[in-house]
């Protein structure tokens, strides 16, 4: 039966229920708005003085880098990797007693830390403990798929590698909130982009990007060697660890290697024949990533030869905006069109959102060079907010509506 009509509370929360990326990817989708919408704000009244915004109890730009890689993208993250995770690895579905309590613990902690930032140090402290106990429980739940799975693969293991430090992330955050130190800060701060995020965006691009395009171009041929995979983490754990320890005229050494592997990839990726647009922001997406880290190499060598830091924020922002970003809507929208019975298609709501968040990354870095950057950065912030908002509402919608074509799930 097919139906687009909305649905009374009750049933929807039983929607909610029906699968992994139904729950956690609404909580991602409100999570990007409220977050940004926080950030936005807190800029917008800092640079103009229309209003003075709350003063949070840890300097806003710690908190905005911690919010964005430990609250906002997780949701999205274990939302696809609890769904894929039992199809990888030959285990059964997992149900709604395995990923509601963690996808609860994503959401009232992003809730708690958000009404924290006004003030409360308390409510920072209990929205940190229960992102913790969410994502332990997500993690766990995973662990538990891959030790009982009936097949194996490196992709699962480097996901769940890259969560296990994440763990260890906001275990430093923690103590951040008993004891601020910029050691500190900066260690739970690094350790969510290098060992957490970019490892796992890069184990879902290096197994899904080449498996998509292999169903759609006929007689593409997969490549995807696991010493890639390897390299990877074995260079960002290098980039994790100079930067640890101050060594950044040395980070040119690991980041080229970066650049060249990833761009190696998408080249390598990249179907010789015309691909719609759904599979198209995938590779669009993803090329943002040599990019950032070519960024990155000339940030570092720079200072290795004069001691100035150029780019500033650039080459950082350049992988949040635009790797982070783009994949994001490229691959939601992929999963929710499937997962929905809809077509997979891109359709003009998604397409705007990647659009606009291009221009959004371009601006970000062009922040960093501009004479009033504060206020090109509130531009930029207020960029996510417009690009995101149509977007998170219509994924919204199909995740609280019943499935076009009357399937379970």
């Amino acid at each position: 039966m097919k139906t687009d009509a909305f649905v009374l509370p009750a049933a929807a929360a039983k929607l909610l229920a029906a699968a992994p990326h139904r729950a956690l990817f609404l909580i991602g989708a409100a999570n990007v708005l409220l977050a940004m919408g926080w950030w936005a704000a807190w800029l917008t009244g800092t640079r103009t003085g229309w209003f003075v915004p709350a003063t949070p109890p840890l300097p806003a730009g710690w908190m905005h880098a911690i919010v964005m890689q430990y609250q906002v993208l997780p949701p999205f993250m274990f939302g696809f990797l609890l769904t894929v995770f039992p199809r990888w690895l030959g285990h059964e579905a997992l149900g709604a007693r395995h990923y509601l309590p963690a996808g609860a613990g994503l959401l009232g902690g992003q809730l708690l830390t958000l009404a924290g930032l006004g003030g409360e140090l308390t409510l920072l402290r209990a929205g940190a403990l229960l992102t913790l106990a969410g994502w332990s429980l997500g993690t766990y739940w995973l662990a538990r798929v891959l030790v009982r799975g009936k097949q194996f693969t490196g992709h699962a293991v480097s996901a769940l590698l890259a969560l296990c430090f994440g763990i260890a992330g906001l275990v430093l955050y923690l103590s951040l909130l008993w004891r601020p130190d910029g050691v500190t800060a900066m260690a739970a701060i690094k350790f969510g982009g290098m060992a957490v995020l970019v490892p796992i965006y890069f184990t879902v691009c290096h197994r899904m990007i080449p498996f998509f395009t292999s169903s759609i171009v006929p007689g593409y041929r997969m490549v995807r060697p696991m010493w890639t995979l390897i390299a990877a983490w074995v260079l960002l754990l290098a980039h994790l660890a100079l930067e640890l320890t101050h060594l950044h005229t040395w980070l040119w050494a690991v980041d080229a290697p970066l650049a060249l592997l990833t761009a190696g990839l998408l080249i390598a990726w990249w179907p010789r024949a015309p691909i719609p647009p759904l599979l198209r922001v995938l590779f669009l997406g993803f090329a943002w990533l040599p990019v950032a880290f070519a960024l990155f190499t000339v940030q570092s060598a720079w200072f290795a030869a004069t001691g100035d830091f150029i780019l500033g924020r650039a080459p950082a922002h350049a992988l949040f905006v635009g790797f982070f970003g783009s994949l994001l809507v490229a691959m939601v929208t992929r999963v929710t069109q499937g997962h929905s019975g809809r077509p997979l298609v891109l359709g003009g709501v998604a397409a705007l959102a990647f659009v606009l968040l291009q221009l959004t990354a371009v601006t970000r870095i062009v922040a960093e060079f501009a004479v009033d950057g504060l206020a090109w950065q509130a531009v930029a912030a207020t960029g996510w907010l417009v690009a995101f908002l149509p977007w998170v509402l219509r994924s919204a919608w199909i995740y609280l509506t019943p499935r076009t074509d009357g399937s379970p799930g």
